[in-house]
């Protein structure tokens, strides 16, 4: 693991430093607690058992072939430059975490947008933390500056105090009180939500789940007072689809969860293509309080 980064990893059960094995199979901290290294480059960084598994195998290949494609590079493009601002208000900092700027991703998927975010940033490092194996074996190869570590968000992460720069939080549970204590006083959260109209043609045509209205307001109360929001925009491209990639984008995200698998592919195949879709996402930018 890049030194850069395992330098800012904390253990999760003591919060001591973390460091490489001799033989390079796990992560240790002093007090011998050992964390091992998957085969596919991530490190499992759970205690006891998650709550949740996260993302399934299908909803990651789903994710992974629409992201190639191209389809949501309106959302890295808006990361990246968003990113790039933050870490140019940073680097005046007096803290360390300017020298080489830490971007954690908090429910990385699978990664795509972190490693958009470190291709603009050539001085970052980046770490993906997400609770979904599949997710992290594809994570683990995002970007060549990343490293991917299996962590439940919703618990304490494990990243050291005031050590990131950036904080990406996209489609993903936010944890107000952690997002505050790992960011650098200087650092910014930058949160991605759908907005309202958000693949409102496929909602409407494939009755999938809708966008709540009060999304934005909720998204400001889950961060419980820890951010000051500094700025918000909203993102908009406009899609031609196949009915395969309309299925792919339906099996990526939340729906997947709710929708019955006979009813969504009659109702797939009964749409004309190209399939006309609206992607509207707004990024929202805060600052620890």
């Amino acid at each position: 693991m890049d030194p850069r980064i395992l330098d800012r990893l904390r253990c999760p059960v003591c919060g001591e430093h973390l460091g490489q094995a001799t033989d390079t199979s796990a992560l240790r901290c002093p007090r011998r607690h050992s964390f091992d290294i998957a085969r596919q480059g991530y490190v499992n960084l759970l205690t006891g058992r998650a709550p949740h598994v996260g993302d399934t195998p299908e909803m990651v290949a789903a994710r992974a072939d629409f992201q190639a494609a191209g389809h949501y590079d309106v959302i890295s493009a808006a990361l990246a430059a968003a990113a790039t601002e933050a870490v140019a208000r940073l680097e005046p900092s007096v803290s360390d975490v300017g020298a080489y700027p830490l971007v954690v991703d908090a429910g990385a998927g699978t990664g795509r947008y972190l490693g958009a975010v470190l291709a603009a940033l050539p001085d970052a490092v980046g770490l993906a933390l997400d609770v979904s194996k599949p997710a992290l074996r594809r994570a683990a190869r995002a970007h060549p500056r990343a490293a991917a570590a299996l962590a439940d968000t919703w618990q304490r992460l494990p990243v050291a105090d005031a050590s990131t720069a950036v904080l990406l939080n996209v489609f993903a549970p936010r944890n107000g009180a952690e997002f505050h204590r790992v960011l650098d006083p200087a650092g910014t959260l930058l949160v991605v939500t759908p907005d309202t109209d958000h693949l409102a043609e496929l909602v409407d045509a494939l009755d999938l789940l809708r966008v709540d209205p009060d999304k934005a307001d909720r998204v400001t109360g889950s961060l419980g007072g820890h951010f000051t929001p500094v700025s918000s925009a909203v993102h908009r491209a406009e899609l031609a689809l196949t009915r395969p990639e309309a299925a792919s984008l339906v099996g990526m995200g939340p729906s997947a969860w709710h929708t019955d698998p006979g009813a969504l592919a009659d109702r797939l195949a009964a749409l004309s293509e190209p399939v006309r879709v609206t992607v509207a996402v707004r990024v929202d930018a805060y600052r620890p309080r």
